[in-house]
């Protein structure tokens, strides 16, 4: 079992999922965000850790924030980094000052160019250093790594590449909540456009000590996670070992 103390930069990229997102239009609480949260009160030393949501994917869209705030707000003390209106005059400190930054989903290439223009991706690499939990689903899970799929072009899935590298090769969200995915990751990996890496379904999270993977975990059952690979001309899957997390208590 993942533990904060075990952990010295923890990574949790989400395939998707989380956000109170389980069981929707319930929206019972997500194991995911309970997990995240955990990670963030072993480095806060308190109940109540500090918790930032990055929304760039999707512009700093006001419904996201207020799902994010609907979230977290009774559990921690959440805000939020807008880049779009930006207010935040030292982001370097300002994400230092966090025990966890959750990215959210949508265009992973917009994404990655406003950081850029911001600074914020430096500036996540010195929270990474710091240990801060950095935590994300879609476009927020696949940021951490060198490369992966995206939607960003328009409809038809391609390569995006650029990410912030913290976890070397490539990654594919959504492997089991879009048809197309799958498909499109092992025609990239095989043509050589990707390199091999790892793949994780709807509810499932990949969690990395820096760069080392140390576990997959879920928020519903049957969620996987892969490597994918080339091997002598073919594309192959290995499945990962899965660990379901409780389900939380409601708030």
């Amino acid at each position: 079992m993942t533990t904060r103390s075990a952990i010295a930069r923890p990574i949790v990229a989400i395939g998707g999922g989380g956000f109170g997102s389980v069981g929707e239009p319930r929206h019972e609480p997500s194991a995911l965000d309970a997990f995240i949260l955990d990670l963030a009160r072993g480095r806060a030393g308190r109940e109540r850790p500090r918790i930032c949501y990055i929304g760039t994917a999707t512009g700093d869209d006001d419904r996201a924030i207020g799902r994010f705030h609907a979230a977290f707000d009774h559990r921690a003390e959440a805000t939020h980094l807008g880049l779009f209106d930006r207010r935040v005059v030292d982001i370097d400190a300002f994400l230092l000052d966090q025990d966890a930054v959750y990215v959210g989903g949508g265009n992973t290439v917009s994404l990655l160019a406003v950081w850029r223009a911001h600074g914020v991706d430096a500036a996540l690499r010195r929270a990474h250093e710091a240990g801060v939990v950095l935590a994300g689903r879609s476009a927020g899970s696949i940021c951490w790594f060198e490369s992966g799929t995206t939607d960003s072009w328009g409809p038809l899935l391609g390569p995006v590449h650029g990410g912030l590298s913290l976890v070397a090769g490539s990654h594919s969200p959504h492997y089991d909540g879009e048809a197309e995915r799958r498909p499109a990751y092992h025609r990239l990996i095989a043509a050589g456009i990707l390199p091999d890496g790892l793949a994780a379904d709807d509810g499932a999270a990949l969690v990395f000590d820096g760069p080392r993977l140390v576990e997959v975990v879920s928020e519903r059952d049957g969620a996987l996670a892969y490597r994918v690979a080339l091997v002598e001309g073919a594309v192959t899957e290995t499945p990962l070992p899965v660990r379901r997390l409780p389900r939380p208590e409601p708030a």
